[in-house]
């Protein structure tokens, strides 16, 4: 079997080279001399050799004892670095979290979550990654990231994978994007069921679905003409007369194009808006720290 070494043996090993005897290694380090003698003794049964041999009055190192003593100060300066960067994390002073979140999350809560954690908290380091739900959640069960933003619609399976946490975060409500000057833009909301025999355009899977089961409720199937998970192209889409779309309020907040007019519907759509975590990094403070920064992103978007 491999030797094991206790570190306190090896930081007391390295204090005896350096001092040159027993003696002078407990002065320094506070113990007695019979404590270092049974520490290096320790040491020796770990090893399996001798680490010392008398020279007079002193100490010299066989030549197990110089291997050892070449990699001792490396051991400790590495066990120093890790307890340092251990208590910056419990500090949290430092931390790296990886982020996973679908386009309007990244466009909107997470740049006013991460300008109020870096303020406060700089030396924590954000990864930001991008995917559609549920891609971004399964990158979180990969390991692939800490902390994944996704969005469901009412209706839409609700489980949550064993082992995750859900937070819930925001409400984002749904606007239809009608082009400038079409005739129902001059009202203040636009009843879903009066959409009937209009051409659609549909996002992502999961906006698509959504779009179809909405219909269905008020009694028609949607005319889809075209399908994108690119906002801008969405709009762009709307505002050249192609079809009419369902947008988010987060998407609205940060892209409009001047072409296309938004409208409230009725009755009042929605999508929820979570942050999904491993059940035991909550505990992790730079993962917690993230979590409680985007919570407070989220609440100030409160009616959107």
């Amino acid at each position: 079997m491999e030797p094991v070494f206790d570190s306190r043996h090896i930081r007391t090993f390295h204090e005896v080279v350096r001092a040159g005897s027993y003696s002078a290694a407990a002065r320094e380090l506070g113990y007695t001399q019979p404590a270092i003698t049974q520490q290096m003794k320790a040491l020796e049964r770990t090893v399996g050799v001798a680490l010392f041999t008398r020279a007079g009055r002193g100490l010299r190192l066989t030549e197990a004892g110089e291997a050892l003593s070449r990699h001792a100060e490396l051991i400790l300066g590495s066990l120093s670095a890790a307890q340092q960067q251990l208590a910056a994390l419990a500090r949290l002073r430092a931390g790296r979290v990886r982020v996973c979140a679908f386009p309007s999350a990244n466009a909107t809560l997470i740049p006013e979550a991460m300008a109020r954690l870096l303020a406060e908290h700089p030396g924590v380091r954000v990864e930001l990654l991008e995917a559609e739900p549920p891609d971004s959640v399964q990158r979180l069960l990969r390991g692939e990231c800490d902390i994944a933003l996704a969005f469901r619609y009412p209706g839409s399976a609700t489980e949550v994978p064993d082992g995750l946490d859900e937070i819930p975060l925001m409400e984002d409500l749904l606007t239809v994007l009608l082009p400038v000057g079409h005739p129902l833009g001059r009202r203040h909301a636009v009843r879903l069921v009066d959409l009937d025999g209009e051409r659609w355009i549909a996002g992502c899977p999961r906006c698509r679905a959504n779009l179809l089961n909405v219909c269905a409720e008020e009694g028609f199937a949607p005319d889809i003409v075209f399908s994108t998970d690119d906002n801008l192209a969405v709009q762009s889409l709307v505002a050249a007369g192609v079809g009419i779309a369902l947008m988010p309020a987060l998407v609205l907040s940060f892209m409009c194009h001047r072409k296309v007019t938004g409208r409230a519907v009725e009755p009042h759509l929605r999508r929820q808006v979570s942050a999904y975590v491993l059940r035991e990094h909550r505990r992790i403070p730079a993962t917690g720290l993230v979590l409680d920064h985007l919570r407070r992103a989220a609440a100030s978007r409160i009616g959107c």
